[in-house]
């Protein structure tokens, strides 16, 4: 039956073409191959878990450079998270959209984390931001003496051409728009998700469907200008920074992430795209299982290049700090020279060693999710103000020119502007003439 389908289909133009009757007999070709989709799924999956999960370990172990390894943990762990809520979403596909929540709030985090092991790399903040200075005084200068004394003075351009254009010239500037960028797209793509959560309770979410009247495709808009603007945003800093960071090979990390990142998001849009034109059937469970299983394969994929991108083995060979140990280890061998003393030469060889802190499980556990989070919490405080304050501003700005309104209208009500009116009588008293005046203040909008 199911050679039936293929002259009609290929004749009618896809799965477009195709009868509803037709396209149910696609239902028992996803039932024959869902359950090894889901085995083949499930073991590169395991194989994903268990080589992040070992490389993870290793970090804790030897977990000597607490401000580097905090965040590598928080970018390797994405491995483990996107593998193992994927092949459970292939296996029970009715909980693809709560599996694909968590997914997507744990990427957002994972961008953020390599967004600040970038930084930390560099120093932390106060020194990314001197070196971000010094940039721009030495570009600066380059551009004084190629210009001439003609020209000294720096031609005075926006700072949003210079982000795009010359982002060098931006200085410490450069960072908070870099940070903002990277932490409001953790916190829209948190709010979007659950947001997606609740229009799929109340039926109106459409996964995959791009209609007006639904809400995927208005999420996807939102979710997609802020992914590309944080990744922007993450290339810009990696582009005037790279220099910095060539001891610790940048750009094979920022590869690695990104291709997990922008990778699995454009997956899932194309998939829906190509469901939605009728290459393939336009149901959900087999768009979120053909999304499922391919994340499955690259996770494993990904768990292997890590290894080579993230690897362990320089934090248990670092320099002496105060939480190491040095030892000595020292060896003395005895010689027998044929010489006419005949008296033995002793060989006295001192080797120092640097340990590792080599601290416990447990505490870089805890290091690791309390400062972590500690930190997380804070730039996320921090880019919320960063955000009102332009409301801010503007609602009080409304509310002085209201105000404003309102007191010169108050003003013109109370000022009352009078008309003297004038009386001339003669007055005629032991016949004598007098001339009387008086004069009445009345209103200027009177009757009188």
């Amino acid at each position: 039956m199911e050679m039936d389908i293929l002259p009609k289909f290929f004749s009618e133009g896809g799965f477009s073409g195709v009868e509803f009757n037709d396209i149910s007999n696609f239902e028992g070709v996803y039932r024959n191959l869902h359950t090894p989709a889901v085995i083949i799924g499930g073991i590169f999956a395991l194989i994903a878990l268990i080589i992040s999960l070992l490389l993870i370990f290793e970090h804790l172990r030897s977990y000597s450079n607490p401000d580097e390894q905090k965040w590598i943990i928080g970018v390797l762990f994405m491995v483990p998270v996107y593998a193992s809520e994927s092949v459970f979403s292939l296996w029970k596909a009715r909980f693809s959209i709560t599996c694909d929540i968590l997914r997507n709030c744990y990427e957002a985090f994972a961008l953020y984390a390599f967004g600040s092991y970038l930084v930390a790399c560099l120093g932390g903040e106060e020194r990314v931001m001197e070196l971000l200075e010094k940039g721009t005084s030495k570009q600066q200068l380059t551009e004084q003496l190629l210009k001439g004394d003609e020209e000294k003075g720096i031609l005075h351009r926006s700072s949003f051409y210079d982000f795009f254009f010359n982002p060098t010239a931006l200085g410490k500037d450069l960072y908070p728009i870099v940070k903002f960028g990277l932490v409001q797209y953790m916190i829209l793509k948190t709010l979007c998700s659950f947001l997606a959560l609740l229009l799929e309770l109340f039926g109106v979410y459409g996964d995959g469907e791009f209609k007006w009247y639904k809400g995927y495709p208005y999420i996807a808009v939102v979710i997609n200008f802020s992914q590309m603007w944080a990744l922007y945003c993450l290339v810009q800093f990696y582009n005037v920074t790279y220099h910095w960071l060539e001891h610790i090979h940048p750009l094979a990390k920022f590869i690695s992430f990104k291709a997990i990142v922008f990778a699995t998001w454009w997956q899932g849009v194309g998939i829906a795209m190509i469901c939605y034109f009728g290459v393939l059937p336009k149901e959900e469970k087999i768009q979120n299982g053909i999304q499922d299983f391919l994340i499955c394969i690259e996770m494993a994929v990904a768990a292997i290049a890590h290894i080579y991108v993230f690897p362990a083995k320089p934090y248990q060979f670092m320099r002496v700090c105060p939480h190491g140990k040095v030892t000595s280890k020292q060896t003395i061998a005895k010689a027998n020279l044929e010489d006419h003393e005949k008296k033995p030469a002793i060989v006295e060889q001192k080797k120092a060693c640097v340990e590792p802190p080599g601290t416990s499980i447990t505490k870089s556990v805890q290091d690791v999710v309390i400062g972590g989070g500690e930190h997380v919490a804070r730039d996320v405080s921090l880019t919320i103000s960063q955000a009102i304050m332009p409301v801010e501003k503007g609602v009080h700005l409304i509310q002085e020119s209201f105000h404003h309104l309102s007191v010169g209208s108050m003003k013109e009500e109370g000022e009352a502007k009078i008309k003297v009116k004038g009386h001339v009588m003669k007055n005629v008293e032991d016949d004598e003439t007098k001339l009387v005046s008086s004069a009445e203040i009345v209103p200027e909008n009177s009757d009188r």
